[in-house]
């Protein structure tokens, strides 16, 4: 069986879609899965079982990416094309079926709005939980980054757009809160996790300056399997609205996302230990400052609190 499977250029986007891909995979354990996804999320898809190869859309003008794709593609009869780009590419191929997203703003979580198109699984749960992909080598360099008994807390205090960021004076007295004697995560450090750039990097270094040996900067320097794997060394991550906050929901570790200008009731994390601290005024444009550390460290404490559940 031979699918394509056209998804985000985001990385929280792609995050979202891989229990989408992973439900198809244990349905069609023998297929043969083509990944068409933008350069920043290509490293979601690394690790993916089943996976033939990865075509990169570069986005070109005139949205002549889509004749890209669509040369490298048009050779093949395929037996399912997935498009979550609502593109209507899908038409322009010889295709035994199609899974074809709505274009648009859609009510609802963006979990469920993909579930939708494959109907419930064999569990009965029509919105399949991402999955996070990484190997050996990345659950060793993880190991080597993030060593010791005490336990780590991941911080993601960078976003793609600076209004989504809590300030970093914030992550640093939640992150002593979290850490001081008696308190749920007493002794643990902190992994500084943010993508690649001079602008993600001036995100995170209040952070890092602050906490000083208590932190590991990792902010640019991970692959997308390798931040992944750290991620789920962790006790608890605490991040912006983010491609990191959604990639740590799915490895499973207990992820608390801050929201502010960003829609909750569309892109909270989504895991097995999941919990939001919501600005108030969410999701007005400069709401992210009314978020207090008081709030978020009620919510981190109630997500720490929540029983483990199995994968």
């Amino acid at each position: 069986m031979r699918i394509l499977f056209i998804t985000s250029t985001r990385i929280g986007d792609a995050v979202l879609s891989t229990g989408l891909l992973d439900r198809l995979i244990r349905r069609h354990p023998h297929a043969k899965v083509v990944v068409a996804c933008g350069p920043v999320a290509e490293g979601v898809f690394a690790r993916m079982p089943n996976r033939a190869w990865t075509i990169v859309l570069e986005k070109r003008r005139f949205r002549l990416h889509w004749l890209d794709l669509w040369r490298q593609v048009a050779g093949t009869r395929w037996d399912l094309v997935v498009d979550l780009r609502g593109s209507g590419f899908a038409w322009a191929v010889r295709a035994r079926q199609r899974l074809v997203m709505r274009g648009g703003r859609s009510p609802g979580h963006r979990l469920a709005q993909l579930g939708a198109l494959l109907g419930p699984g064999s569990d009965g749960d029509p919105a399949p939980l991402p999955v996070a992909w990484f190997g050996p080598a990345e659950v060793e360099r993880a190991a080597v980054l993030l060593p010791g008994s005490r336990p780590w807390i991941g911080l993601g205090p960078t976003a793609n757009w600076a209004r989504k960021t809590w300030p970093a004076e914030r992550f640093v007295a939640l992150f002593r809160a979290l850490t001081a004697p008696g308190a749920p995560l007493e002794g643990a450090r902190a992994a500084i996790l943010g993508g690649p750039g001079a602008e993600e990097a001036a995100m995170a270094a209040p952070v890092l300056a602050a906490l000083g040996e208590d932190a590991v900067d990792l902010v640019g320097r991970l692959s997308l399997p390798e931040a992944a794997a750290v991620l789920a060394r962790c006790a608890l991550f605490v991040g912006n609205d983010s491609g990191l906050m959604h990639l740590s929901a799915a490895t499973g570790t207990p992820t608390l996302g801050l929201f502010g200008p960003s829609r909750v009731e569309e892109y909270a994390p989504a895991g097995r230990r999941t919990a939001t601290a919501v600005a108030p005024g969410s999701p007005g444009l400069d709401s992210m400052p009314g978020l207090t550390v008081e709030a978020a460290l009620a919510a981190a404490e109630g997500l720490l609190a929540q029983p483990a559940v199995p994968a």
